[in-house]
């Protein structure tokens, strides 16, 4: 997998984690335990640091930056929808984030909220725990996400994580 330092900025992964070899991490970039970050995805922490929890997957073509003000911190269980973008935000644990959606500067999303697909969750955002944000710009929709409802997700890639782990090989 690229790995790039910048200047002294330097990825950070745990040894269980799973970053596939298509993938591209810069600079200071941390990867919790079991997590996973799937092909295309570009994690870029140069102006300021990225931190994902651990049991995180972090989907195909997303791309996770930050701002020299503002970190982007996902936290653990959650799952990072393919094409998503998020950028200066915190996701704390247990959330989904749909496939191509944004989540931006400052804006928060509490404990086991939803993204939608291709929703927009615009600066200094907040959606409570257990919420849904849908749509362009992003509604909040309150208490529409039961607890634990991302943790079956959460899991499969877990798995895939030790299986990639242990069986991808590269044909060509």
């Amino acid at each position: 997998m690229p790995l790039y330092a910048i200047g002294e900025r330097e990825p950070t992964i745990a040894d269980s984690a799973f970053v596939h070899p298509d993938a591209v991490i810069i600079g200071d970039v941390t990867i919790g335990p079991e997590s996973t970050v799937w092909p295309a995805a570009v994690l870029r922490g140069d102006h300021g640091a990225i931190r994902i929890g651990a049991r995180t997957s972090v989907q195909d073509g997303a791309v996770i930056h930050c701002t020299a003000t503002h970190d982007t911190v996902v936290g653990d269980g959650c799952t990072i929808g393919h094409l998503a973008h998020l950028e200066g935000c915190v996701v704390e644990d247990d959330c989904l984030v749909g496939s191509g959606s944004a989540v931006l500067h400052r804006a928060v999303l509490r404990r086991g909220s939803l993204v939608g697909a291709q929703a927009l969750v615009t600066n200094d955002t907040e959606v409570p725990a257990g919420a849904m944000a849908l749509g362009v710009p992003a509604r909040i929709l309150p208490d529409r996400v039961p607890a634990g409802a991302n943790a079956a997700a959460a899991e499969v890639y877990v798995g895939n994580a030790h299986w990639y782990n242990a069986e991808l090989r590269r044909l060509d």
